[in-house]
């Protein structure tokens, strides 16, 4: 499974380069992506415009501490679960309701990432 379509890759990138011209941009997230044998969850909002490995939004690794941050599009793809047949995916039903800071706001409440 793609984790980034060319469609999302082109919205991820737009937000990236909105977000590097307004501090104050607060998108709602385009993808959401899973670890399908485990706990970790990651909304991304956008790519970075000079770096399209590197994401940012909410990651929650199921620790009870979700966060806002970087992450790499890369490592994430590398990952290999029960013996190398999944890896991480995309959620192609989800659709985000809300900005970014509530996501966040509402999942350092939970300690995870909640809808």
């Amino acid at each position: 499974m793609e984790l980034i379509t060319p469609e999302l890759r082109q919205l991820l990138l737009a937000n990236g380069e909105a977000s590097r011209d307004n501090p104050r941009f607060d998108p709602h997230p385009v993808v959401k992506w899973f670890n399908p044998c485990g706990a970790a969850t990651w909304l991304i909002t956008e790519l970075d415009p000079n770096d399209e490995d590197t994401a940012y939004g909410l990651g929650d690794l199921g620790t009870g501490t979700p966060e806002l941050g970087h992450v790499s599009v890369h490592e994430l793809m590398s990952i290999r679960l029960m013996r190398g047949t999944l890896g991480i995916e995309r959620d192609l039903h989800w659709k985000a309701n809300k900005p970014l800071s509530a996501y966040a706001r509402l999942a350092r409440l939970a300690g995870r990432i909640v809808d």
